[in-house]
């Protein structure tokens, strides 16, 4: 599911050939032509995870070229959409008569049916995330997705933020899922994607109401976290911020087994715990670390607390402070 590779330990004229093969066997279903101005000094860091019918690859590498020519679509039809996300660096990308290059933050996506010339250039290194999936995996007409290839996809707001949000999270937490949870984080994926390029193409109709209520409730978990220090934080203002119903987002949290409410209480109470058990934070008082995060009445957090970890706030903070000052062996 999860695998990584580092150039290091490697003598630098082996280097770029190991990289080459490791990228046409490994990380990408259909073959590139790569090349490289440091092919003789080349260096290169990859992450890759494998979810389900979804690749996500981190690369953190000397500057690239990538071609996809009519020889080598030839030798391997393979449909896919490829979205990069630019974390340092910048990528070019030329498909369909397009020319477009973007910077950090930003999306690109391009299909692997047809030419494509690509470059990540800028930096010694540069630094960026993968997306590969089969085209008939994003359920939106091919066509009409074509006309965003080579094109600029903001990655600063709305629903591209949200995609952006979740690659950079997924690709800093790979070492630590479960094979149970690639089908579930690749559902998710597709499903952020699909949103982004219905947005652009403003035919969020055509997405599927599954796809586009799970969409949404990213969309609502991504609200509920930036808002947890909000004690004025309801379903209320949740349903207006996205313009839906309260029944809507009442229904939305009961088909995931939960309320708004406890989903709040859980992720504030988190939060808490978190900043409790942090050696940063000792210096702050518990009252001020239950009113960042939307606790602004001292007995109130602390009976939440008790009730969902069975201690006080006091007595779990004095305890992780003893665990932390057994010297370890």
């Amino acid at each position: 599911m999860y695998q990584t590779l580092t150039l290091n330990d490697l003598p630098a004229r082996d280097r770029f050939a190991l990289w080459r093969e490791t990228v046409a066997s490994a990380v990408a279903p259909v073959p590139y032509d790569i090349r490289s101005d440091h092919a003789d000094d080349f260096d290169a860091t990859m992450h890759v995870l494998n979810l389900g019918a979804v690749q996500i690859s981190r690369h953190v590498q000397s500057p690239i070229h990538v071609r996809r020519t009519a020889k080598l679509i030839r030798q391997s039809g393979a449909e896919h959409y490829h979205l990069t996300l630019v974390r340092r660096g910048t990528t070019s990308a030329t498909q369909a008569g397009r020319d477009t290059a973007v910077g950090p933050g930003d999306l690109m996506l391009h299909d692997t049916w047809r030419p494509f010339h690509g470059t990540h250039t800028g930096y010694r290194r540069v630094d960026g995330v993968q997306v590969m999936v089969a085209r008939e995996l994003v359920p939106l007409p091919p066509d009409q997705v074509g006309r965003l290839c080579a094109v600029r996809l903001p990655g600063r707001e709305g629903v591209g933020a949200l995609l952006v949000q979740f690659l950079n999270q997924v690709t800093r937490n790979a070492g630590t899922y479960r094979p149970a949870d690639a089908a579930r984080l690749g559902g998710v994926c597709i499903d952020l994607l699909t949103a982004v390029l219905a947005r652009h193409l403003e035919t969020e109709h055509a997405v599927p109401h599954d796809s586009r209520k799970r969409t949404l409730l990213l969309r609502i978990h991504a609200f509920i976290e930036r808002s947890l220090g909000d004690p004025e934080l309801s379903p209320g203002l949740i349903a207006a911020a996205h313009h839906i119903s309260l029944r809507s987002l009442h229904r939305l949290f009961a088909d995931q087994g939960t309320t708004v409410a406890d989903w709040i209480r859980t992720r504030r109470l988190e939060q808490c715990r978190r900043e409790l058990a942090s050696v940063d934070h000792r210096h702050l008082a518990i009252h001020t670390i239950a009113a960042r995060w939307g606790y602004p009445h001292p007995g109130n957090f602390t009976r939440a607390f008790h009730t969902a970890y069975g201690l006080t706030p006091s007595e779990y903070r004095r305890k992780q402070e003893a665990h932390s000052a057994i010297p370890s062996t």
